[in-house]
């Protein structure tokens, strides 16, 4: 489990094709690695990777054919820069929101504006993913933590402040640009628990009404 909020910002140096699957060595000057070990996990813009082997400055992972072809990374080139966050602990702050590292789908960047120091972004989201975001709800954009401000039919828009456009990726990501979309892990379970379709298990069946006597849902 990861928080979305971002470490530091690291740099693809190679990337190797192993059939359908590549090695991706990552590196970074501000990553503390001395608690990192192999088969830890590190949120790379998003998805969840697993650290296969260290170096001085760096760290590598395999990357699974699903992997590249449902994220951003499959566009990866030498050079590119990613958001990086190592997996939460139990003692550490959740400053942003639990997110799992498991991209749902990708973001396409279709409007930015500049206000004053902040960057709105509008990002167009596929239409399945459409029904889990909610205006001032929680969403992971390239492994960052944000706070939704308004939703349409097919797309959100975010305000971003000048801390997270300078510490994470955002503030290079331009109009027509690709983003990697976890939506909030809260919205998945409501679903499933709503789910007339789903079997029930010792009657632990949940309806709106349920939710709403519990005060998740508003009347």
């Amino acid at each position: 489990m990861f928080t979305g909020i971002v470490e530091t910002v690291g740099t693809l140096v190679r990337s190797d094709v192993r059939g359908d699957a590549r090695r991706l060595l990552f590196e970074s000057d501000s990553l503390e690695l001395c608690d990192v070990t192999i088969g830890d996990s590190i949120a790379v813009s998003g998805p969840c990777l697993t650290v296969v082997s260290l170096t001085d400055s760096g760290f590598e992972v395999d990357v699974s054919e699903e992997t590249l072809r449902c994220s951003t990374l499959g566009q990866l080139r030498k050079g590119d820069r990613v958001n990086l966050e190592k997996a939460l602990r139990v003692s550490d702050r959740l400053g942003g929101h639990l997110v799992s590292g498991h991209v749902d789908g990708l973001g396409q960047v279709t409007w930015c504006e500049s206000r004053g120091d902040y960057v709105r972004f509008k990002i167009e989201i596929p239409e399945k993913l459409s029904r889990y975001i909610a205006p001032k709800g929680s969403i992971c954009v390239d492994g960052v933590s944000l706070t939704i401000n308004d939703v349409g039919e097919h797309w959100f828009d975010v305000f971003i402040i000048p801390h997270t456009l300078d510490a994470t990726t955002l503030g290079s990501r331009k109009q027509g640009g690709l983003v990697n979309i976890e939506v909030d892990l809260l919205a998945r379970y409501v679903e499933r628990l709503l789910d007339t379709t789903a079997s029930p298990r010792d009657g632990a069946d949940m309806t709106l009404d349920k939710l709403m006597d519990s005060g998740f849902v508003p009347r």
